[in-house]
């Protein structure tokens, strides 16, 4: 009969969510849920470049920020464009011979100033008139400006930093490297989204081209998954950021939870799709959103 103990490191919380052997980009990780999941990371181990076109929002979070185990550094740039994200890929290739394990599409912009209810009222829903012009507000460019960003600056982020994720996934055995995009549940909710139709449309697209990209890469080992959050502070929901690049947002809320999100909330999902303890889940989507989804109609 064998003597001794099983052996349980593989099921033990420093090996499922640790960060220690992970570099990562993550776009617009200066603010907002970007912040937290940067936080995440550097807080158990990663090194984190994050990206953004301000160049001192990107040095406020570093000098804020990178506390360690891990650390955090700046690689200014712009993700709307073909040309931007290519770039941002070479460079990274320059720093990172041995490749990245993990890029996060989390950039994104809303552009419904026009239509949204918290600036300019709810029509009234039961006429015809009233519906149609409130939306008729909305202009061409606010659509282009939010698919530009949203839907195909994540396209050619996500091919452009491929091979450098297949290179990164054999530094550590039995690890495959991953791409996580930051959709939003307004992408599955079926009402008007306060408002807000280029956004949640942007979205719903986003978190379909995660499908196909899931999809296209599977061959090659590495994996794309979703987070979609519900409500979280940030400087889309809030407006802007104090001097610590954070957003303060009234936390009630009309969800189950009766709350937004925490960034102990987002660090918790990111951290389980980024350590080892994730590496058996591809095309996944995640809704950290305190059931809110339950709530309003929603396809799932």
């Amino acid at each position: 009969m064998a003597s001794g103990k099983a052996n349980n490191d593989q099921v033990q919380v420093s090996n499922l969510f640790d960060c220690s052997f992970l570099t990562a980009v993550v776009t617009g990780g200066g603010t907002g849920i970007g912040l937290m999941i940067t936080q995440a990371l550097v807080a158990n181990g990663a090194k984190v470049y994050i990206t953004g076109r301000r160049q001192e929002a990107l040095e406020t979070t570093i000098q804020k920020y990178n506390t360690g185990p891990g650390s955090i550094h700046a690689l200014p740039g712009d993700v709307a464009s073909k040309e931007g994200c290519i770039k941002l890929a070479k460079e990274i290739e320059q720093k990172e011979p041995k490749g990245i394990q993990l890029l996060v599409n989390n950039a994104g912009i809303a552009r419904d100033d026009n239509t949204k209810f918290s600036a300019n009222g709810q029509p009234d829903m039961t006429s015809a008139d009233a519906i149609s012009k409130h939306f008729l507000a909305s202009e061409e460019q606010q659509w282009m400006d939010t698919f530009h960003t949203n839907v195909m600056g994540q396209y050619f982020m996500s091919m452009a930093f491929l091979p450098i994720l297949a290179k990164g996934r054999e530094v550590t055995p039995g690890y495959t490297s991953s791409v996580v995009n930051v959709s939003s549940i307004s992408g599955q909710m079926k009402g008007s989204s306060m408002g807000q139709f280029a956004y949640a449309s942007s979205k719903a697209a986003f978190t379909h081209l995660s499908r196909m990209l899931a999809t296209t890469f599977a061959q090659t080992k590495v994996r794309v998954n979703v987070i979609a959050p519900g409500v979280f502070p940030s400087e889309m929901t809030a407006g802007s950021s104090n001097e610590e690049n954070k957003s303060e947002l009234d936390m009630n809320s009309t969800n189950p939870a009766g709350r937004k999100g925490h960034d102990s909330d987002m660090a918790a999902t990111i951290l389980f799709l980024a350590g080892r303890g994730g590496v058996f889940y591809n095309e996944q989507i995640m809704y950290p959103d305190g059931g809110n989804t339950l709530t309003v109609p929603a396809a799932k």
